[in-house]
């Protein structure tokens, strides 16, 4: 066996792993992974979770964050942006999107969103 062949044997055999188990126990063991800052982890755990329940926001939410804390930030802003497309009130996903955006030296395209995030938890400025 090559390394290459290998190293897909034990990636499949870490995905059947992540994927494991009901719906519920995948998102109590997500939560358990982003508790211990195992982000990268807890984002390959979520994401089936997610997959399952999409209409559900606090899976979605915490993958984005998974994905935010590990610097996956290209699947963050994407995440967040379905989050927001769905739920277009949640202040806590625009205010990650634009950390996010900030982190990917977009801001100009974080700015609305962290108004918009700041409006929504009633911090206006004096």
């Amino acid at each position: 066996m090559d390394v290459t062949t290998g190293k897909r044997a034990a990636d499949t055999a870490v995905d059947a792993y992540h994927a494991h188990g009901t719906t519920a126990e995948r998102w109590a063991r997500g939560q358990l992974f982003f508790e211990a800052r195992e982000y990268t982890t807890a984002a390959r755990v979520l994401v089936s979770v997610a997959e399952d329940a999409p209409e559900q926001l606090a899976p979605r939410l915490l993958l984005a964050r998974a994905y935010y804390h590990s610097a996956q930030l290209s699947r963050a802003e994407a995440e967040l942006r379905a989050v927001l497309e769905r739920w277009p009130v949640e202040d806590y996903a625009h205010l990650v999107l634009g950390r996010t955006l900030e982190r990917l030296g977009r801001a100009d395209e974080a700015r609305p969103h962290l108004r918009m995030a700041a409006a929504m938890a009633g911090e206006f400025p004096l």
